[in-house]
Formats: structure tokens, sequence, C-alpha cells
């Protein structure tokens, strides 16, 4: 592979988040992981199982021409959707924290709405460039979102409002920038918000989340459904300019639920400070803009199929960056969404570096051309 400017902005960045995030695994775990399996490494041990697996699959897909995906886009679609569906068939599906988001194979656990946004970007990219000339039309138009309705009921079943909310941001941010009218968009909006006002309102644990959002140190929700994100804050506002210190993280101490997953951003900026945060966002922004050049490039090129997948990969780690980190600062509500390469997670490491993989191939196939 051709080491350039496009693949220097990805691989870097990728490696300096990979090795941050197996560190702060190792810190924001230890005492989780030592009380639920006397073995303190418990959880960075398998952090770094799943990033050898993760880096075995960006290799493969590496090696991968970018137009067998686009021939068999559909494949990988439909295997999504199997296991979608197979999450629900009794004594299939694994329970944690009353959501049935995962499938136990053995030690590792997959989950399935994970697998469905790498499927989903290479599914709608492709159907982008073979139906152009209908996508404005209402049949062409209809059929991804049906697709997209068949999905987020399947998620949200689980209930995962989170990763419904980044799958209609993937699927709208694709068809978009594929050239869908301005008022296809906007009715695509009004209908995912309209759909978003009734996922919460209908569930009192979402409405609990909201409304301590607005609070989360009020005496009614400070000890219940605001007790991660006042936490939250609170480990932020511990770390000051340079932290308290690596490892010196008092909010890990069981005060702050799921420290090593989604509030692993807080732990972060507690131990490395608001100067550490802004590393880690500085390195993600390198990564962002390395994925939009190399989406560029290829509409350049007029590979229409590589530079949705990319523009699309960007949609998905961006996105999921931002609430991650919003959720952490207490701009948005609560939600189960995993910080990319840095949060404890097999399925979600290993499908994001599937993806990096897929960006330095597409890569190499535009330098060649």
């Amino acid at each position: 592979m051709k080491i350039d400017t496009n693949n220097l902005l990805i691989i870097l960045p990728i490696s300096f988040l990979l090795m941050i995030g197996i560190i702060m695994v190792a810190s924001s775990s230890i005492y989780i992981a030592d009380d639920m399996t006397k073995n303190p490494f418990h959880f960075v041990e398998r952090q770094v199982l799943f990033i050898a697996i993760g880096l075995l699959a960006l290799i493969f897909f590496l090696s991968m021409p970018s137009e067998f995906l686009y021939k068999t886009d559909w494949i990988f679609m439909l295997i999504s959707i199997i296991l979608l569906v197979v999450l629900f068939i009794p004594d299939v599906g694994t329970s944690v924290n009353g959501s049935i988001r995962w499938i136990r194979l053995g030690p590792i656990n997959i989950q399935p709405s994970e697998i469905c946004k790498f499927s989903l970007i290479l599914y709608i990219s492709g159907y982008s460039v073979r139906r152009m000339t209908e996508i404005n039309s209402l049949r062409g138009f209809l059929k991804p979102l049906f697709l997209l309705f068949l999905i987020s009921i399947l998620i949200m079943g689980q209930p995962d409002l989170g990763s419904t909310a980044i799958v209609c941001i993937l699927v709208v941010g694709i068809l978009f920038y594929a050239g869908i009218s301005f008022s296809q968009l906007c009715l695509l909006i009004l209908l995912i918000a309209l759909l978003g006002y009734l996922a919460i309102t209908t569930s009192p644990m979402r409405i609990a989340r909201v409304l301590a959002f607005t609070d989360p140190f009020a005496a009614d929700v400070v000890l219940n459904a605001g007790w991660q994100l006042s936490n939250s804050l609170i480990s932020i506002g511990q770390g000051g300019w340079f932290g308290v210190g690596l490892g010196n993280s008092f909010q890990k101490s069981f005060y702050l639920p799921e420290a090593h997953t989604d509030f692993i951003f807080a732990i972060l900026v507690e131990e490395l400070g608001l100067f550490g945060g802004l590393t880690l966002i500085f390195l993600f922004v390198l990564l962002f803009w390395g994925l939009i050049l190399i989406s560029f490039e290829s509409f350049e090129k007029e590979r229409l199929f590589q530079g949705y997948t990319v523009f699309g990969i960007f949609l998905l780690i961006a996105i999921q960056t931002l609430f991650n980190i919003a959720v952490n600062i207490g701009l948005l509500p609560t939600k189960g969404l995993t910080l990319p390469f840095i949060s404890y997670g097999g399925t979600s490491i290993i499908i994001m570096l599937s993806l990096i993989g897929i960006v330095l191939r597409i890569n190499n196939e535009n330098k060649n051309l």
C-alpha cells in the first residue's frame, strides 16, 4: 500500500486513538473488572484481543476490491437484517440492563446493530449509484425509506434509540449527498423528528432521561435518571486543565456507571484534563479531514460508489463521536453510544476497523487510476 498524505491522515489518527483507547479502557475499568472477575485487566485484555481481530478485518477489507463490495452490498444488508431478526428469538438474544442488543457466540457478544450500520453504508451507497436516475422519483425515494423503516423498527425493538438515530442520519445523509431534492430532505427530517418524538414520549424511561438532562442535579432525579450525567459532569469538572493524573480518577470508583464504555470520555478528561480532551478531538478532526479528502477525490475520478461509501463512513464516525461527547458533557440526553476507537466493545471496534480498511482500499485504488 502506497503511503501518501491521505493515508497518513487516516493511519496516524487511528493509531493514536487505538493506543489512547487501550490506556483509557485499562484505567477506567480496573475497579469494576476486579469486582466482576477478580482480574483488574479483564476488559483491557479483551479490548486488545478485539483490536487484534479488528486489524485482521482491516487487512481483509484492504485486500478486497471496492467493486466487489458494490456488487455484493445486498448480501451484507440481508445478513444484517437476519441478525436483527434472530436477536428476538427466545434464548438467542442476550439481555443487558433491560436491552436485548447482543447475540452470544461463546466468549464473544455480537451486536447486530453495529453490523447493520456497516451494511447500510454499503447498500445505500450502492443503491444511490444504481438508481441515480430515479432517486428523485417517488418510487426511487420510497424504496430506501421502506428499508430504513424496517431496520428502525427492529433496532427500536431492542430498544436502542441512539443506534436508530444514527441509522436514520446515515441514510438521510448519503441520500442527500447523492442528490435527493431539498423537499425530500425536509420530508425525511420531519418524519424522523416525528418518530423520535413518539419514541421518547411513549417511554417513561426516555422521558425521565430527557427531564434529567435538563437538570441532572435536581433532588428528584440526581439519584435516579440523572445519576450518570451528574457524575459525568462531576468527573469532567474535576479534571481542570491538565487532569488529576492518569489512573487517579475518583468517579470510576463505582460512581460513574459505564465508565469504560459510554462515559469513557468523562474519565479521560478527569484524568488528562481539558488538554487531553481537546487532543482527542483534534485526532478525530484529522481523521475526518482525511475521510472527506478521500471522498472528494473519489468523486473527482467519477467513482460514485466509493465516494458515497467513504462519505457514509465519515458520517458514522463523526455523528457517533459527536453524540458520545455531547452526552458526556450534558448537551444531549443519555444514550447508549460508544466513542469510536476509544470505548470498550468488541463488535464496535471490529466494525470500525473494517470500515477503515475499506477507506484505505478506496484511497489506494484512487491513487492507481
